[in-house]
């Protein structure tokens, strides 16, 4: 593709081991900021350098998911993967600087190195695309940027290796050079990662600081129960069908192989100002009637519960849109007696008594709450940090 002696593919690759760097450091600083234990803006933009913004929920959610980081049990929020990516571009930087300058004096057993190293960047970007597609559902912009930096590098990689092959005037090599490339290429992805696992904050006295539950019933009724498959910790969780959050929860409770082990207690907390009286205007309108469907569902609560999930992209629109649209889509998918029951005025005092629960409780006006026994669990936690609470505060679970 190139002639012999052209210096495109190592200038080629340099540029993507630049673009790389950019984005990988993007999305480590990202995972790096929340260590401070609040949130914050992410990068998520295919524009290299574009500054971190709060419209970045698939980002977010890329970042939130089990398969971000490593040793998440471990350590709080894990090791991102993002370090092993910025390690390794960097090796791939400073190797393809070598090449641009080296030019017609760089080996073919080099070129040849670096076609078969420069291309193990595209097949891990492969397994995540994979990844983020069947897992998540959703594409990070930031994350992509990376795949398509490491497609970049892996044709500059190729391409350099193809154009020397049959060059026979280019100078012999070593092969204990190529195995010191090979540790160096192995210790430039490592460095970064045991740097910040050894620096990392301990985060365990923090998670046991956000209270307990002070009262544990429902007056006049009782929670919806959820039983796992192996239910072993007690859970109580108020959560909104119509919440983002909760459902993005939900999704990682799933994930993470921890929902069959919790035995839980759901309390309907919609922050929708029809029926919660602590709102001045609805967060999630149509939320009161979703969560009445969830109370009706009784025996099917949780699959209720889970079609609220999957589908609430239209049933956020439905809600907006007026109660008739709700409530069509709620009979279509149940059927007519379950609509008969969010109708009936037993329903409305029910819900009214969850959330009575929750105001007696304190609960903060925001989904989802999550309580491991009388044990409230730090929003911060639910996500970057869930697996790691779980681990201090349920180990069982993990097991």
């Amino acid at each position: 593709m190139f002639s012999r002696g052209s210096k495109a593919p190592a200038a080629i690759s340099l540029a993507a081991s630049a673009l790389g760097l950019l984005f990988s450091s993007n999305s480590t600083s990202d995972y790096a900021a929340h260590l401070d234990r609040r949130l914050h803006n992410v990068h998520c933009s295919f524009i290299p350098g574009a500054a971190a913004t709060s419209e970045a929920e698939p980002c977010r959610v890329a970042m939130y998911s089990p398969f971000s980081a490593l040793l998440k049990d471990q350590y709080w929020g894990g090791i991102p993967i993002s370090l092993f990516a910025l390690g390794a571009f960097c090796f791939f930087a400073a190797f393809s600087l070598y090449l641009l300058l080296a030019s017609e004096r760089v080996s073919r057993r080099t070129w040849a190195f670096f076609g078969l190293v420069g291309s193990a960047p595209l097949l891990v970007s492969l397994l995540m695309l994979t990844i983020s597609l069947t897992q998540l559902g959703q594409l990070c912009k930031t994350c992509v940027g990376i795949y398509l930096s490491s497609a970049l590098l892996a044709f500059g990689a190729i391409t350099g290796w193809l154009s020397t092959r049959a060059d026979s005037s280019r100078p012999q090599l070593s092969l204990a050079l190529v195995a010191v490339w090979l540790v160096a290429l192995g210790s430039t992805t490592l460095v970064p990662a045991v740097v910040y696992a050894a620096t990392a904050p301990d985060q365990r006295p923090y998670i046991t600081q956000c209270g307990e539950l002070k009262q544990t019933k429902i007056k006049g009724d009782n929670p919806v129960k959820i039983h796992g498959t192996r239910p072993v910790q007690p859970t109580l969780l108020f959560e909104d069908p119509l919440c983002p959050t909760c459902k993005a929860f939900h999704d990682r409770l799933v994930t993470e192989n921890v929902i069959e082990k919790l035995d839980i207690e759901l309390v309907l907390f919609p922050l929708d100002s029809e029926c919660n009286w602590m709102l001045d205007q609805p967060l999630h309108p149509g939320a009161c009637i979703v969560s009445k469907a969830v109370l009706c569902g009784e025996g099917n609560s949780r699959q209720v519960l889970e079609w609220a999930y999957a589908e609430q992209e239209y049933l956020t629109r439905a809600g907006k849109a007026g109660e008739g649209v709700l409530r069509a889509a709620i009979k279509q998918r149940w059927g007519e007696g379950l609509l008969r029951c969010v109708d009936d005025k037993k329903t409305d005092v029910r819900l009214n008594n969850h959330l009575h629960f929750a105001s007696e409780n304190n609960i903060p006006v925001s989904t989802p709450q999550m309580y491991l026994g009388k044990r409230r669990v730090c929003d911060e936690d639910t996500d970057l940090g869930l697996r790691f609470t779980l681990s201090q505060l349920a180990p069982e679970v993990l097991k």
